[in-house]
């Protein structure tokens, strides 16, 4: 029996909430400049880089192994949320689904980023992606020290 989850978490940061959308929103690209450790590459495989639906594939490095992963992305722009959904690469061999959500609201100067990953194993043995979530807060984390120094 395959297992369902949900990890999420909060952190604040320092970009308004408008810039650090706009990186997932349109500007995807400039994800390896912010976080070179992390995302090496990413390229739009169908559609563009603004389009919801539009398909993108990312190559990246966790615990120190390189990785590709195959996204189809949602936005949803009057709650400034980019959900990436995986379709095909190395986490689709252990997920069903997998699904990451950045969410961010303003704060202050700044702003409040939601982090959620919501995820279904193919096997009831299989471990919660929490190294991709470690990921994704970290890249959070890199790409709002890049927004600001911009």
């Amino acid at each position: 029996m395959a297992l369902k989850g949900k990890l999420e978490a909060e952190l604040e940061l320092k970009a308004s909430a408008d810039k650090f959308y706009s990186i997932f929103r349109s500007q995807a690209h400039q994800v390896p400049n912010a976080t070179p450790d992390i995302i090496q590459h990413v390229a739009v495989h169908e559609g563009d880089w603004e389009t919801h639906g539009s398909v993108k594939v990312w190559k990246y490095t966790v615990d120190g192994k390189a990785e590709v992963f195959k996204e189809v992305v949602e936005f949803d722009d009057a709650n400034r949320a980019a959900t990436l959904v995986g379709v095909d690469g190395d986490v689709m061999k252990i997920y069903k689904t997998y699904k990451g959500t950045f969410q961010v609201t303003p704060k202050g100067d700044g702003s409040l980023a939601k982090l959620t990953m919501e995820y279904e194993t193919l096997t009831a043995d299989a471990p919660p992606p929490t190294q991709y979530f470690i990921m994704m807060i970290n890249m959070t984390k890199d790409i709002d020290a890049h927004v600001v120094k911009a």
